[in-house]
This record gives structure tokens, C-alpha cells and sequence, in this order.
């Protein structure tokens, strides 16, 4: 191992706290409003190239959040550790404690999404196309926040750009250098981001609904797919499974992408 590039990771979860009522205010909080809201502000900008309106994306934004906060949420609770969570079904809410599933969020979205679409009468695919462009940047800034949380880290590693996480937790995980897994994933989104937007622009009047959606899928959760593979296993179980439950939940929505891209590429052109 380099040591010379080896990093040593010791930031304080917490920004500050907030005078007077002394309430915490954590990095990963920030990062999580920054990326919302910089997504809204692209989102705009994509919805008014399409003829829509800010006040489509002030409403769809709402749906999304809730949807993304309930799903993340019970996604953790429901994939990740059932038993405990329904012998304590009080602590289901408490969710500043931690405990939230990009997978159920995934799940949440799908559903919030569902309802927009029915309430104000947009196509599904059409919105979707649109919105996994800025899920990229969200999705980039909460893992910086896991970052900023010393959670979700990797296996132990000798790269010469490993991290020691002195913050990690349990204790002993702070003792070896390992891969920041987080960093892997929000660099890929940030690329993701990049790529689905340029389809966007260059391709949206010559392709089917749906299409991006999928490339959106596919490349994510292929990716993620890899990147468990330096990831430490979330909960116990999973270290007697041939592949960890991130991996397995990964694979429906790989599945889900291919049919999608499959779907518009195989009629005519109708983009609307």
C-alpha cells in the first residue's frame, strides 16, 4: 500500500446545532436538501424545454420526497431486518436513528410517481424519463453524506487510495483501510447523470417513452450490482448468502430496465 495516498477519514457527522433549542444539524441532512433541491432546479429546467410547467415539478417534487422517505424507510425495515422491527414497531418511525434502503426507495418513487401520473394525468414512462436524470445528483449526494456518516463502507483493502474511517461503526471497523464504497457509487451516479442527460437532449424527440427509464435501470443497478462486492454486508444474514440482499434486489430492476429498453425499441417512434 501507497500510505502516501491512503486517507484518513475523521469528520464529524454533525455540521453544528442549531442555537438556543440545541438541535443537531448532520452533513448528511445538507447534502440530502442540496441534492433535492439542485434536482428541482434541473428538473425545471427539463420539464420547460418539454412544454410543462415549474408548478408540474413543485407537485411531482412533493410526491417524490414522501415517496422516497417512506420507501427508503421501509424498505430498511422490511428487507434488512424484519424480525427486529416488528417485535419494536415504534422504532419503524424513528427514523433519525438511520435505517434507510436505496432499494425501497427505488420502490417508494415507483409508487409516488404512480399516483402523480393518475392524479394530474401525465404519461408514467414520460415522467420517469425525465426524473431518473436528477435522481443521479440526488442519489450522488446522499451517498456524500454517508460519507460524511462513515457508514456504508467497504471490505478491507491495500489500494493506494483506501480510507480508514475512524468514525465507523462498530469500533473495529475503524481499525483497517478499506474501499469507500460510498464515494464508488456517488462518483458512478454523477457519471449516470451526466450520460442520461446528454440522451435526453440529443435523443428525446427519436426515441420511445420508457427508453431512458431503462438505460436509467440497467446501468445503476448493474453497477451497484458490482459495487456490493466491496461493500461490508449490512446485516449478518447476509454473510451466509451466495450474493448480499443488495445484489439480490438489484436484479429485478436490472431485469425491469432490459424489457423496458426492449419495449421502446421495439415500436414506432411516439415520444409523446
Amino acid at each position: 500500500m501507497n500510505t502516501l495516498l491512503t486517507i484518513i477519514w475523521d469528520v464529524d457527522p454533525e455540521a453544528f446545532r442549531i442555537p438556543f433549542i440545541d438541535w443537531p444539524v448532520r452533513w448528511y441532512g445538507i447534502l440530502f436538501v442540496i441534492g433535492l433541491l439542485v434536482s428541482q432546479y434541473i428538473l425545471f429546467y427539463i420539464f420547460e424545454k418539454d412544454g410543462k410547467t415549474r408548478k408540474n415539478v413543485e407537485d411531482l417534487t412533493i410526491y417524490v420526497v414522501i415517496g422516497t422517505i417512506i420507501g427508503a424507510r421501509l424498505g430498511h425495515v422490511f428487507f434488512y431486518a424484519p424480525a427486529h422491527y416488528l417485535s419494536h414497531p415504534i422504532e419503524i418511525i424513528q427514523i433519525w436513528k438511520g435505517g434507510l434502503a436505496s432499494h425501497g426507495g427505488a420502490l417508494g418513487i415507483i409508487a409516488a410517481v404512480y399516483l402523480y401520473t393518475k392524479k394530474y394525468k401525465f404519461n408514467f414512462l414520460w415522467v420517469f424519463d425525465r426524473l431518473v436524470i436528477v435522481t443521479c445528483f440526488t442519489g450522488a449526494c446522499i451517498r456524500f453524506g454517508n460519507l460524511m456518516n462513515s457508514e456504508i463502507i467497504g471490505t478491507v483493502t491495500d489500494v493506494p487510495w483506501a480510507v480508514k474511517f475512524l468514525q465507523a461503526y462498530p469500533a473495529e471497523m475503524a481499525l483497517d483501510y478499506r474501499h469507500p464504497a460510498q464515494v464508488y457509487e456517488a462518483l458512478y451516479f454523477l457519471v449516470l447523470l451526466v450520460f442520461l442527460f446528454y440522451v435526453w437532449k440529443t435523443q428525446r424527440h427519436k426515441i420511445n417513452n420508457g427508453y431512458i427509464f431503462g438505460l436509467f435501470l440497467v446501468i445503476l443497478f448493474t453497477l451497484r450490482f458490482i459495487d456490493e462486492f466491496f461493500k461490508v454486508n449490512q446485516e449478518s444474514f447476509e454473510d451466509g448468502l451466495p450474493i448480499n440482499m443488495g445484489q439480490i434486489l438489484s436484479i429485478p430492476f436490472i431485469l425491469a430496465g432490459v424489457y423496458l429498453i426492449y419495449r421502446a425499441k421495439s415500436k414506432p417512434v411516439n415520444p409523446t
